[in-house]
């Protein structure tokens, strides 16, 4: 079932154990499940690439392994298919929401392609940008591209004629490299799947470090955060409001989503507000204002 625009963003990630079960499973057991939903809604080209990824046991595979590595081996955060569709659905509601107000994408503007086009773009940008966690954590930006790259080709094969497709390739190859801690979005497009990989923050996916006992900033603070929700602005295109349940998520805000928002050139669009879900905290941080 496609998610409707209210839905898009906001799947509930699965409790620790859930994450850790999917990463014993055999790979046959584990791609079975797989199944990527976004709201497609009138693109025939992203429902096609959708569909594509769906009957593709190849990318399963690498979700797989990612999942594996993150969370069997190195026992660090969520790396499964889960991940990558919510990165999916955020990057396209951002996306939509920026069109929505008049905001050009990359294709649009630099190609005279369509919105359609940057929304195949930024969804396949969100579902490679971490497959190269299949062979390594460190350099796994750099391993998504050279696996990525004829994957995509082979998608996008009756979608696309030359020169667009090398076109299509070469921007999603752009937005996975630009989403590391020291990348350099070119392009709009770039800068919201970066964005929308930060907005994974939901306390589901970031608990097991905390829940096996390695207490540190990073696990507290991500286990603060309750919600993630995206809808309009009153000053900006986009509104992102963070409920948090303790004033320890604030590092999960100011720090780690405002350096990939800084650069991400979504800048002059995007509002950020933290609320605390507490009333003797939220008498001490009532409401927080990420300034970029």
């Amino acid at each position: 079932m496609a998610l409707d625009e209210e839905t898009a963003g906001r799947i509930d990630q699965p409790v620790p154990e859930e994450a850790e079960r999917e990463a014993r499973l055999t790979p046959a057991e584990a791609i079975e499940r797989m199944r990527i939903n976004v709201p497609v809604r009138g693109n025939r080209k992203l429902r096609t690439v959708i569909e594509r990824v769906n009957a593709d046991k190849q990318i399963k595979g690498w979700w797989h392994v990612s999942n594996v590595n993150a969370v069997a081996r190195m026992e660090i955060n969520d790396h499964s298919w889960v991940h990558v569709q919510i990165v999916a659905n955020i990057a396209l509601k951002l996306l939509r929401q920026l069109t929505k107000h008049g905001v050009e994408s990359a294709m649009v503007r630099d190609y005279g392609m369509t919105n359609d086009d940057a929304e195949v773009v930024v969804t396949l940008a969100a579902l490679m940008h971490c497959i190269g966690m299949s062979i390594h954590r460190h350099g796994h930006e750099d391993f998504s591209l050279f696996l990525s790259e004829p994957k995509m080709r082979e998608l996008l094969t009756g979608l696309y004629d030359e020169p667009e497709r090398t076109v299509v390739v070469s921007e999603v190859l752009q937005a996975i490299i630009s989403h590391r801690a020291d990348g350099e979005p070119l392009t709009t497009d770039a800068g919201i799947v970066r964005v929308a990989d930060a907005l994974d923050m939901a306390k589901g996916r970031s608990r097991i470090g905390f829940e096996r006992g390695r207490v540190s900033m990073h696990s507290l603070s991500a286990a603060a955060i309750e919600d993630v929700t995206i809808t309009d602005g009153e000053e900006r295109p986009i509104l992102i409001e963070i409920l948090m349940n303790n004033s320890s998520g604030l590092f999960q805000v100011d720090g780690l989503l405002r350096a990939k928002l800084r650069g991400s050139g979504l800048e002059p669009y995007v509002e950020v507000v933290a609320h605390i879900d507490t009333e003797t905290e939220r008498r001490l941080v009532p409401v927080y204002r990420l300034d970029v």
